[in-house]
């Protein structure tokens, strides 16, 4: 029989949620930008229900346990991924015109910054989470690079080292699972900075 670690708060942890939301969906996408596929349906609904959805549900559930930088990581980047989405769909459905290639690029570094200015809010974290916003920080750097400078090779890069952030993130969801269903570090994502 299997014995679960109690939580304390009554209210499970929403991070692992979260994280393997934000992981998965960005892996995908990043498969696409590295080249292999097309945007096609898969990455879209991705984006709305996984990406978009769980994440802004992880991030409620995170200001229910009074965690603001939860809060505010998780449903940023949930609705990052549904306004991706809107910036994709809206214009093939005639509502809005596509954005020009210069406000994407706005878009990103925007994101990029935000990214940044949280990473610095993982330094009171863990090793895993430094990892996953480092990275996330470098992905936004070379998206915009790519779309400002229209070279190909800096969007196909961005897209592998996307694969790489979004796998950093699912790892990092997975582990925060096992480590408190086996009540031991399974997989270890670093130590508590204080």
């Amino acid at each position: 029989m299997t014995t679960i670690a109690p939580v304390k708060d009554g209210i499970a942890n929403p991070a692992p949620l979260g994280l393997c939301a934000f992981g998965m969906t960005t892996v995908l996408l990043n498969i696409h930008n590295s080249g292999v596929f097309e945007m096609n349906s898969m990455i879209l609904a991705m984006g709305i229900f996984y990406g978009g959805l769980a994440q802004v549900i992880a991030g409620i559930i995170e200001a229910k346990k009074n965690n603001t930088f939860g809060l505010t990581a998780f449903t940023s980047y949930g609705f990052f991924w549904l306004s991706l989405v809107g910036l994709i769909v809206m214009p093939k459905l005639g509502w809005v015109a596509a954005p020009a290639g210069n406000a994407m690029v706005c878009y990103l570094s925007i994101w990029g910054v935000f990214t940044f200015l949280l990473f610095f809010g993982t330094l009171k974290l863990n090793r895993a989470l430094q990892f996953v916003f480092g990275s996330l920080t470098i992905l936004f750097a070379l998206l915009a690079i790519g779309d400002a400078t229209e070279n190909k090779s800096i969007s196909h890069l961005a897209g592998y080292e996307g694969i790489i952030c979004g796998a950093s993130a699912i790892y990092t969801g997975i582990a925060q699972v096992l480590n408190e269903v086996y009540g031991k570090t399974v997989l270890p994502i670093g130590p508590v900075n204080s």
